[in-house]
């Protein structure tokens, strides 16, 4: 498989490019990767790159973006951060991708069992982590139920998984208020913006569409 090019990345739609990550998952979760050739790739995109779609995923090291979308060099923009939430940085980050590189689709991507998720239900506190975590509060505050204080915490993986995938709509809406850029291209069908979760257990995405 080759690496994208201008001409290849012209073709894709925001459909195209979503449906391209479910094959890739598809292949990941049956150990079938596509057969690329990385050193070819690096040769390929050395003078550019035409990525299709941008992902922010959690920095979890089981949730690697290329890896779990089966994806190669300059097919995706990956941004990770803790809890998969959004701030100033990141949303340029994303309008570069987008408005400038050409990507067609945005993917905000939870996952089981996370870690950040579970230090917010808790609410935590240690040094830089006591500001990050207050980011991921709103989703926590925003599952009602249950409504016993004892459950609310990381030993309660269903509630735990409650609010990532509440965090990952939390972030989407985010990103279509701060970035007026991705909303806009959003609404003239040049961009989709895409919510899912990552089974730690399976390796299977689900998408919210």
């Amino acid at each position: 498989m080759k690496a994208h090019t201008r001409e290849t990345q012209a073709t894709m739609t925001p459909q195209k490019s979503l449906q391209f990550l479910k094959e890739g998952n598809l292949r990941f979760q049956n150990n079938l990767k596509a057969n690329r050739n990385l050193l070819e790739q690096v040769n390929d995109t050395s003078e550019g790159q035409f990525p299709f779609a941008t992902i922010l995923s959690c920095i979890d090291s089981r949730v690697s973006a290329e890896l779990v979308f089966d994806q190669g060099l300059g097919d995706i923009f990956s941004v990770r951060i803790a809890g998969n939430f959004v701030n100033e940085d990141i949303l340029g980050s994303m309008e570069f991708a987008c408005k400038l590189a050409g990507t067609k689709l945005v993917v905000v991507l939870g996952h089981t069992s996370c870690g950040a998720v579970k230090g917010a239900c808790d609410d935590a506190k240690m040094g830089n982590l006591t500001a990050m975590l207050a980011k991921i509060k709103p989703a926590v505050n925003a599952i009602t139920e249950p409504a016993d204080a004892s459950l609310r915490n990381s030993k309660n993986l269903e509630f735990v998984d409650a609010v990532a995938e509440k965090n990952v709509f939390l972030t989407i809406e985010n990103i279509r208020k701060q970035s007026p850029i991705l909303q806009e291209m959003e609404n003239q069908n040049e961009i989709d913006i895409v919510g899912g979760m990552y089974d730690i257990n399976t390796g299977a995405v689900t998408f919210f569409e």
